[in-house]
């Protein structure tokens, strides 16, 4: 059996070394020239860390982890307000909790695949064709490609997605907010951040730093905008909407890169019908995007790719592996997508008062059973892979 993925993210590499690895013919397509290098840090655990374990790449995980010791809510001063640690939240998962930066994920994935996967870059669809017994594709460099089953695994502005069901208005769940993520080298600000993750206590917006490896800092920001547009120029905007937070914020965007080195999106679900439709199926943000706020995107990336795989080796007709895959995937992604709308609020505080409660939660963490609460809340439900 041949497969196309079109997109080498999380979800489309994970597919194709698990397929690989099944005696399916892989072809990876990725519009992007290469490896792209921006993002964000992410915690991953729950389904994702138990996929990545039964596939090998564990270890090299925990090889690019980064430890964190808590996260520290600071005022314009530089003075810690509130803190929430690690700990717990790592208990909760029982210990299965590694901190990532998102495209170490996609390298370690990379690193994993065989000779035998054809990774296309700079290689995107033109035309796809769709038919009972397979899809004919036509390529952007108009080579023509036949195989069993086409998976758009191209992310949340998917192009699969577009030219198969249809228009990403239909589908995109815009949640009020822009979100961006750049790396600069900051070695006397490192040695400041530690081993925490440091959020600016703000309304409407928020900075959030932590220290890599080799003195350099990574920057995350999140702030409110009616408008889902992404503007042309990121670095312009950052300039603009951040400034005047105070403590270290001016240094961070003095060292912003130009905006083809920053990672700019709208933060945003998507909510589709059916995520498959004869021979073309959807793969992690093509079609169950979390968003952020959700706090296990990547995990669901990997694991839905994991759980897909498995299926299709399983069953007796593609077309019943989709249906198996789909069924057994979507209420999870549902429940994720509804806890990510009810954090938006407290994510980033609208108001003074929604950010003194913020402030006062965090500090009762130090409670033991809010502690035990929160851990619980951040890992929210789990599902069993068939592994």
């Amino acid at each position: 059996m041949k497969v196309v993925i079109c997109g080498a993210g999380i979800a489309g590499l994970a597919l194709a070394q698990r397929l690989d690895t099944l005696g399916w013919d892989v072809v990876v397509l990725e519009k992007a020239p290469g490896p792209r290098m921006q993002g964000y840090m992410i915690d991953f655990f729950g389904p994702g860390y138990d996929a990545a374990e039964a596939m090998g790449i564990l270890p090299r995980l925990q090889q690019l982890a980064y430890p964190v010791r808590e996260v520290a809510s600071i005022d314009h001063t530089g003075r810690t307000r509130a803190r929430l640690t690690y700990d717990q939240f790592s208990r909760a998962v029982r210990g299965r909790l590694l901190s990532l930066m998102r495209p170490d994920l996609e390298r370690a994935l990379r690193e994993s695949l065989s000779d035998r996967i054809d990774l296309r870059f700079s290689t995107s669809l033109r035309h796809i064709d769709n038919t009972p017994t397979g899809v004919h594709l036509t390529l952007t460099d108009g080579t023509p490609l036949a195989a069993d089953l086409l998976v758009g695994a191209d992310g949340i502005h998917s192009t699969v997605r577009t030219m198969e069901f249809g228009a990403e208005e239909r589908f995109l769940r815009y949640l009020g907010l822009h979100t961006a993520a750049f790396v600069f080298d900051a070695p006397d600000l490192h040695e400041r951040i530690g081993d925490r993750f440091c959020l600016t206590e703000s309304v409407g917006r928020q900075m959030g730093f932590y220290g890599l490896r080799d003195g350099r800092v990574a920057t995350f920001t999140v702030h409110r905008t009616p408008d889902p547009t992404v503007p042309a120029d990121p670095r312009d905007v950052l300039a603009r909407r951040y400034s005047g937070l105070g403590w270290v914020t001016a240094e961070a965007l003095d060292r912003c890169p130009p905006s083809d080195h920053i990672y700019y999106d709208q933060v945003a679900q998507i909510d589709l019908p059916a995520w498959s439709r004869g021979r073309v199926a959807l793969l992690g943000d093509a079609c169950q995007a979390v968003s952020l706020l959700a706090g296990q995107g990547a995990s669901l990336a990997l694991a839905g790719a994991y759980l897909l795989a498995g299926e299709l080796d399983r069953a007796t007709t593609i077309e019943a592996a989709l249906d198996r895959y789909e069924q057994s995937w979507r209420p999870l992604v549902t429940d994720r997508q509804r806890t990510a709308r009810n954090a938006a609020r407290w994510f980033v505080p609208d108001s003074t008062w929604q950010l003194h409660i913020r402030r006062a939660f965090l500090k009762a963490t130090r409670l033991p059973v809010v502690n035990r609460y929160v851990g619980q809340v951040l890992a929210g439900k789990t599902a069993k892979l068939p592994i």
